[in-house]
């Protein structure tokens, strides 16, 4: 993201450059040049068009996101609930699990997130979800359980999928060259002289531009950024389903640390 404020800054000091310097050259009559109201056509083009990728893919992909996240958290509390009808031993080793996992989601794999990375934590609370199913094939809960494993494997997938940038590098450079040329090209057609009004817009028309592009960037990094998504649904489910477990068994002890990382043998 520093290399689009950067560039943006290049960009404007070239443009003042461009004017101080290469306008004399080109126009004559200095006086007459590009006014303010001219210079609102094509920062009313570059910004729809911008606004366009913001909301046609990137906050695509950051709704998406967040509808995963989301609906993760809601197949991981419907495995705690299911867990309830079964017997005691799996429904301890369940609850726990499920704690653990979110754990590891949350302490471990969103943070890599940030990088449109997965982490390995996780599965292996999610394989232990699965060992727990095969002594419970006779019970009525099984197919409940399967089914939600598999809407939480299902989502945690998706979610991992929209960590990664949706907006191909080629196409932010294009947008970034757009830019670039677009400020450099207003700053040698406003006038030489008597321009106070076309600079405050040719600042302000650029400060916008680079607002949109670092949007774009932000928002397509749904788990990264000062617009990101929080762990805050896998969280409560964490600490609902402890206090469930603790309300059962106060003296339990989970096999995972705060992070999620595993604590006892399998």
């Amino acid at each position: 993201m520093s290399i689009l404020i950067v560039v943006a800054a290049v960009a404007l000091l070239a443009s003042l450059a461009a004017n101080r310097f290469l306008r004399p050259r080109l126009v004559s009559a200095d006086d007459e040049g590009m006014g303010v109201r001219d210079l609102i056509g094509p920062m009313q083009t570059l910004t729809v068009l911008l606004l366009a990728f913001v909301l046609a893919t990137s906050s695509a992909s950051y709704s998406k996101a967040d509808d995963a996240a989301r609906a993760e958290a809601h197949a991981l509390d419907h495995l705690a609930e299911v867990a309830a009808y079964v017997p005691e031993a799996p429904r301890l080793r369940l609850q726990a699990g499920v704690v653990c996992y979110a754990r590891a989601v949350r302490m471990r794999e969103w943070p890599a997130m940030e990088d449109g990375q997965g982490s390995p934590e996780p599965d292996i609370w999610s394989k232990d979800f699965r060992q727990t199913f095969l002594e419970l094939r006779s019970e009525p809960s099984f197919g409940m359980l399967v089914s939600a494993d598999e809407s939480r494997s299902a989502q945690r997938q998706q979610r991992l999928a929209q960590a990664s940038p949706t907006i191909p590098p080629a196409i932010m450079w294009f947008l970034l060259s757009t830019l670039t040329i677009t400020v450099i090209g207003l700053g040698v057609s406003i006038p030489h002289r008597n321009n106070a009004a076309q600079l405050t817009a040719l600042f302000v028309i650029t400060a916008l531009l680079t607002s949109a592009l670092v949007m774009i960037y932000t928002i397509d990094r749904p788990f990264a950024g000062f617009i990101h998504i929080s762990p805050t649904a896998i969280r409560q489910i964490e600490d609902g389903t402890l206090h469930d477990l603790r309300a059962e068994r106060p003296a339990s002890v989970l096999p995972c640390d705060p992070a999620g990382r595993r604590t006892t043998p399998v």
